[in-house]
């Protein structure tokens, strides 16, 4: 089985993770790495990694991590394209998941989506999130409980 990781962006490895993309049909969902990277170097809430399998990079996640609030959420997600309906993204989200089960006060792990054909959100609900009805952003909220297994 393929060893699903998670590593920090450095100098050898951020234009690989520059390079990769989602099918075209879903570039309405996610905005590109080099957007995503440079919003997080703005940001003291960002926390960011670069998905590897094996050794070879696959995707990206970041997280809005606020502990002193307790706010916990999943930003920026992104599987490219040849990588994708082989479990990379499920396992890849499971890891980020217990991460954010290990931060202070962590009891929920949000997420919000764009409506649209092929958006992400029965990706997410496969893992455990439920939508809450809340809209953010013109964005459907999802929240998925970490107190569950």
């Amino acid at each position: 089985m393929t060893d699903i990781n998670l590593r920090e962006l450095d100098k050898d490895n951020f234009k690989a993770i520059f390079q990769l993309r989602v099918k075209p049909e879903q570039q309405q969902f996610v905005a590109s790495n080099v957007q995503s990277i440079a919003e997080a170097h703005f940001s003291d809430k960002a926390w960011f990694r670069a998905i590897y399998a094996d050794d070879e990079p696959v995707g990206f996640v970041m997280l809005s991590i606020a502990p002193d609030k307790a706010e916990y959420f999943l930003w920026r997600f992104m599987i490219d394209a040849k990588h994708q309906s082989c479990g990379n993204g499920r396992r890849s989200l499971e890891l980020v998941i217990d991460f954010v089960r290990s931060l202070p006060n962590a009891k929920a792990l949000y997420t919000s989506h764009v409506e649209g054909e092929g958006n992400p959100a029965e990706f997410y609900a496969k893992l455990g999130f439920r939508h809450t009805g809340e809209v953010e952003d013109g964005e459907l909220v999802m929240k998925f409980d970490l107190q569950q297994r």
